[in-house]
């Protein structure tokens, strides 16, 4: 797709010759290297296309360091106007109602034609109100997908990905009898095998519609279901079948090297893929479990949005809501997606880069969105809205390795998880009531 610096001529944009200043609008972001520098360039598009405000890039760390961040300049007033915000804060965020200026209202009361409806609603419903209403925009939002490897799976006699658990077995008996080291990888374990897990088996998280319904949330991933899923991968860790490699990406090097033929990691990492895998990969959606559901339910994401903060001037304001209008294009938005794997968070987006033959071309970058899109969101796939989610994950992951080592069975560990995590949800419900 065409530069970002020619979006604004597109979209009719005109730049004035005025002398004065423009209004600064400062954005924290956690996106580092291409994408940092991507984030750069739609700042420059926007800035290049009006006089009136200046939108500021500035990139703080990783996602949690850019969130701390924000927090700490919040309480200094030395806020920024836009921070990035990682899904798992999504809770933290809503629960600071003085600290932040939903995105519906800003857009409202700016004068800013906002149709929420034209967003992806797999997308959206995770930084909405029970009623619809936006508190935050989506900008970099993913999904994990199944990544696997075509040259082996025509060395082992297969035909095409596996779809079921049930067969995701089966195909990674073949590439071990063919020599493979491995059936498959994971990356993001937490996220892959037990959040999207539940989602795509339309089995619950956590009580109050994941935390949808209000804090006083307790955990329920450790259900019957679950719990097998688990067991069924520690067995498979023993056999060969699976293999861990990591909390975060860091499997990723088991399947470029070709030591596992499958890999299951966000949708976002395509772009990665084609630059490290040196063979002929595809991709697919998540395998779901046909013992406990016909039809397989949505996944959900992963990523970030943008959250507006208060404390800023009317005019600061006016530009944050402008810059928001810009993002929202579909110029704009089929641009970030087909640079950096991330979903297009608007239908106009989709259609536009389908139109183009993007998708034609890059066969599989069009797997996140219909994993995304098919059938409507339901409680237990909508997302997860829960408090201290960061470091809940982090309690997970441990017990998880735990029963990667043999240490412990998955009901064990999943039990222990639900209780250690299960005070940190009380201690986030007594402090927001």
């Amino acid at each position: 797709m065409r530069n970002l610096a020619l979006v604004s001529m597109a979209v009719g944009l005109a730049v004035s010759s005025s002398t004065f200043a423009a209004t600064q609008v400062e954005w924290w972001h956690a996106m580092g290297g291409a994408n940092g520098e991507k984030v750069e360039e739609i700042a420059k598009a926007f800035n290049d296309s009006q006089d009136a405000y200046e939108v500021k890039p500035v990139y703080k760390g990783n996602y949690t360091e850019t969130m701390t961040s924000a927090i700490a300049a919040f309480r200094a007033k030395q806020q920024p106007a836009i921070v990035q915000v990682f899904e798992v804060g999504t809770a933290s965020m809503m629960a600071a109602e003085g600290a932040i200026y939903p995105v519906y209202k800003l857009m409202r009361e700016n004068g800013q034609s906002f149709r929420q409806d034209g967003f992806l609603s797999a997308v959206t419903g995770y930084y909405s109100t029970e009623s619809g209403d936006m508190l935050s925009m989506p900008f970099n939002s993913s999904t994990p997908v199944l990544y696997y490897n075509k040259e082996l799976f025509a060395k082992a006699g297969i035909k095409k990905a596996p779809t079921t658990w049930k067969e995701m077995g089966e195909v990674s008996q073949k590439l071990l009898d063919s020599g493979v080291s491995c059936g498959f990888t994971t990356a993001w374990q937490s996220w892959t095998q037990l959040e999207n897990y539940s989602a795509r088996q339309d089995l619950p998280f956590a009580s109050e519609a994941n935390g949808f319904g209000g804090v006083n949330t307790r955990l329920q991933f450790n259900g019957d279901n679950q719990v097998a899923h688990i067991q069924q991968l520690s067995d498979w860790h023993k056999s060969g079948i699976f293999s861990y490699g990591g909390r975060r990406s860091d499997a990723a090097p088991k399947f470029y090297s070709q030591e596992c033929g499958m890999y299951m990691d966000s949708s976002a990492g395509y772009a990665g893929m084609k630059r490290n895998a040196k063979f002929d990969f595809g991709v697919s959606q998540l395998p779901y479990d046909d013992k406990v559901i016909d039809t397989p339910k949505n996944s959900i994401i992963g990523g970030a949005s943008l959250w507006v903060l208060q404390g800023k001037s009317d005019a600061e304001y006016r530009g944050v809501a402008s810059f928001l209008s810009f993002l929202s294009r579909a110029e704009v938005q089929a641009d970030w997606h087909q640079f950096s794997g991330y979903l297009p968070i608007t239908q106009a987006a989709y259609e536009l880069t389908e139109g183009q033959g993007f998708y034609a071309a890059n066969p599989g970058t069009d797997v996140a969105v219909m994993q995304m899109s098919s059938g409507t969101p339901t409680a237990n796939s909508k997302g997860l809205r829960l408090g201290n989610f960061v470091q809940i994950r982090d309690i997970i992951n441990e017990e998880l390795e735990a029963v990667w080592a043999g240490k412990k069975t998955a009901k064990q560990a999943l039990d222990t998880a639900v209780k250690r995590g299960d005070a940190l949800l009380a201690r986030f419900e007594k402090a927001n009531k």
